[in-house]
């Protein structure tokens, strides 16, 4: 049986954090996640999730600094410094919540040698201080529709870093919407590199709503996922059409 979590980016994003993770956790969800918890002091999270039971299962590297404009600074050669310190802050804030994995955003870049040389040591730099907290590394493969210019942008480019880099703790995070913007064929890529995957997401295509909306078939995915004995979390970004409670009949009809 599947387990959920609200990926709180998106689902209850009008609430404060820690009042969306009640609100998580009264709606059945299993676990929760988040992509910039920073502005939240990290005893008042850690409470609510205390409190609830819920585990927070990652969040997501800073933009950069110059905000809403850039989505990460990883993969941007001469940002190494403020592209660890974002590092830092987030393995700092992941152990203090007991969170699982932080993704580490690349970024908009010239997709250069300089920009995969930046990524590849920056992410050497993230899974050598997220070893000594026991968190994994995520990479997240993000349509060129949606960002473009992002860095990373394929799957076979994030499965060739994972092998050049050759990290314990470096892992996928399959995001079955990009996946299937960019790639189509979601159940069979999940079924060749299921052991490369840290993290699956699940949202409809291509309105990122609701995931039993649009062209994506969720129930076989979930079906052969169960089969395979697959026990990590399927996290729910999505962007609801309405109120968040109004479109959760989804998850009985996938559970």
């Amino acid at each position: 049986m599947p387990k959920f979590s609200a990926n709180l980016g998106f689902l209850w994003n009008d609430l404060s954090l820690p009042d969306a993770i009640q609100a998580a956790a009264r709606n059945g969800f299993d676990a929760v996640e988040c992509h910039w918890p920073y502005e939240y002091d990290v005893a008042e999270v850690a409470s609510a999730l205390t409190k609830t039971g819920l585990t927070m299962l990652g969040v997501n590297t800073l933009r950069g600094f110059m905000g809403p404009t850039e989505f990460g600074v990883s993969a941007i050669a001469g940002r190494e410094p403020e592209a660890q310190h974002y590092i830092d802050r987030a393995v700092g804030y992941c152990a203090a919540i007991q969170a699982k994995y932080i993704h580490v955003m690349a970024g908009i870049t010239d997709h250069s040698a300089d920009a995969e040389t930046a990524f590849m040591s920056n992410l050497n730099y993230a899974c050598d201080r997220a070893e000594a907290f026991g968190l994994k590394i995520l990479i997240e493969p993000i349509n060129q529709t949606d960002v473009p210019d992002y860095h990373l942008h394929s799957l076979d480019h994030a499965l060739k870093i994972q092998t050049d880099l050759d990290r314990d703790n470096l892992k996928i995070m399959f995001d079955c919407y990009h996946t299937q913007i960019t790639h189509g064929h979601v159940l069979d890529l999940l079924k060749d590199n299921l052991p490369s995957i840290g993290h699956i997401q699940i949202a409809s295509v291509p309105g990122r709503n609701e995931p039993d909306r649009g062209a994506l078939a969720y129930l076989p995915i979930m079906a052969w996922l169960d089969d395979a004995g697959y026990t990590g979390y399927i996290g729910a970004e999505y962007k609801p059409h309405g109120a968040v409670e109004a479109g959760l009949s989804w998850m009985q009809a996938y559970s």
